[in-house]
């Protein structure tokens, strides 16, 4: 069973910065990359970046595109997420997943989640 494990979450003031850090216990043969998504009680899981493998394309949600950076490795099944300028709307529970599907967007198209690391923002 493959394990995903999140870190690097915390409390930061508002304009602070965070790096967070995803590392899957194994390579995972025929998936497309890695993303990362977030979530705040009582609302859906919302697609934050993600990172192909084959090119190493990014996409990012409007709202972090200019503030969140994804970068990673696939060899090592790893994938970080720069977050600068962070704003309390920021302030979620964030979880890396690897993508075994083209929807990279859609949490359906992942399998394979992290348990999530908080990140809280005070203003």
């Amino acid at each position: 069973q493959v394990q995903v494990v999140e870190s690097g979450g915390g409390l930061v003031q508002a304009g602070g910065s965070l790096r967070l850090s995803c590392a899957a216990s194994a390579r995972i043969f025929g998936s497309y990359g890695m993303g990362w998504f977030r979530q705040v009680p009582g609302e859906d899981r919302k697609f934050v970046a993600f990172l192909g493998w084959n090119g190493g394309n990014t996409a990012y949600a409007d709202f972090v595109k200019g503030r969140f950076a994804i970068s990673g490795d696939d060899a090592k099944s790893t994938v970080f997420l720069q977050m600068n300028s962070l704003k309390p709307e920021d302030t979620a529970n964030y979880y890396c997943a690897i993508a075994m599907r083209s929807l990279y967007y859609s949490p359906t198209a992942y399998d394979y989640w992290g348990q999530g690391t908080q990140v809280t923002v005070s203003s």
